[in-house]
């Protein structure tokens, strides 16, 4: 019997030394592939919790391997858990709009008048992300600007693909602004916000509703650090902060992948720009190059890319990419100019910063009024530890 349990634990102290193993040495990779900028404040916070993610995924990729689950069912479980009880300030409700789940956050202090209405859809790159993570962001909201928030949990890729979670936030935003007498919100005063992908959405949702004649005007479109095209992923923020913690312009590319078709088959001709014609970038450049960045966006080690064509085969797999409602930057004139006011937050060490400085040019060519917030130390994903104990940063708050 003292053998076996010697066996045992001899197994058992291997098996945890090979799995500190792998885990150390993913960490080393990723180090190695990523900078965090001078420009940054408080570095180490930023460093611990890209540690942080980047062992959450290695233990997730392991126990896919051994074949207890997935991946990226465990990154999701990993970054769901909540324990954040009552409010006193708020009601906190789950319900369903139009087949679609949806929480709730109402003031309880009594109003003299009918409250601002947001439709909240929460980032994660359409593949991670959920009420449950934003769920501290969206009390705040609540609390603070003293409106009805309805934070909306949309389907994700690659189990849904495109245009699942636009369709999503689309039916719930629409059930919301016919039902707005139950909620006590002015239907006059009705937002959309969300962040990263999220805000992708958010855009997405307002120039749908855009044009729409029986349904309220929304009163603006809120987008924090959104990204809004996958035609160039070259432009000089996806040079300069490509290994900035903590979305790396190669995952930006695999997640708009994965929302669009399940997979990441096409990669490598994503990030090189051989995945769409030249004559359709050529017909986009006007919305989508370099020269509409601010030069003083430029001096921080950018180089021109040389456009490369691509084949009918590859064009053929990602020809979505065109498609507004997918990337909301290449939507027409006719439909910018209707667009409601507009806040942009932009983050200097950001590979999508470009996407939002693209975005506010084109609305204010057409006349649509924007404030536009650019957080020089901010990084990708500093919204999300606003309100921290002990990793929070001041660019978030």
């Amino acid at each position: 019997m003292a053998v076996i349990y010697t066996i045992l634990v001899l197994f058992l102290a291997v098996f945890v030394a090979g799995f500190i193993l792998l885990v150390m040495a993913a960490i080393n990779f990723d180090f190695s592939n990523s900078e965090i900028p001078p420009g940054v404040n408080q570095p180490v916070k930023l460093r611990i919790i890209h540690v942080i993610l980047i062992s959450t995924a290695v233990v997730g990729k392991i126990l896919e391997k051994i074949g207890i689950c997935s991946q990226i069912s465990f990154v999701r479980y990993m970054q769901g858990i909540n324990t954040l009880g009552a409010d006193r300030k708020l009601f906190i409700k789950d319900l369903w709009f139009e087949k679609v789940p949806v929480r709730i956050y109402q003031p309880k202090a009594l109003s003299a008048s009918r409250r601002r209405g947001v439709m909240f859809f929460h980032g994660g790159g359409w593949v991670f992300g959920s009420i449950e993570t934003h769920e501290k962001l969206c009390r705040s909201l609540a609390r603070e600007s003293e409106s009805v928030v309805v934070s909306v949990g949309y389907r994700l890729a690659p189990e849904h693909k495109y245009p699942a979670a636009y369709e999503d936030c689309l039916n719930a935003t629409i059930h919301f602004m016919r039902n707005t007498e139950h909620y006590g919100v002015d239907p006059a005063r009705i937002s959309v916000c969300g962040d990263s992908a999220g805000g992708n959405l958010a855009a997405a949702v307002s120039q749908t509703l855009a044009g729409r004649s029986d349904l309220p005007r929304l009163r603006a479109q809120i987008l924090i650090y959104p990204i809004l095209q996958a035609l160039d992923f070259n432009l000089p923020s996806y040079q300069q902060n490509r290994g900035v913690p903590l979305l790396f312009r190669e995952r930006a590319a695999f997640y708009v992948l994965q929302y669009l078709n399940g997979n990441a088959l096409n990669l490598e001709e994503v990030l090189e720009g051989s995945h769409i014609p030249i004559d359709i970038k050529l017909n986009y450049r006007k919305w989508v190059s370099p020269d509409n960045i601010p030069e003083k966006f430029k001096r921080r080690g950018y180089k021109p890319h040389v456009l490369l064509d691509c084949t009918t085969e590859v064009y053929e797999t990602v020809k979505r990419f065109c498609e507004p409602n997918l990337c909301p930057l290449l939507a027409e004139d006719a439909v910018v100019h209707q667009l409601p006011e507009s806040f942009i937050l932009t983050c200097e060490y950001d590979v999508l910063r470009d996407d939002g400085l693209l975005y506010k040019k084109r609305l204010e060519d057409n006349g649509v009024r924007v404030t536009w917030y650019h957080l020089e130390d901010g990084f990708h994903g500093t919204i999300n530890s606003f309100n921290s104990e002990w990793l929070s940063f001041s660019s978030g708050k």
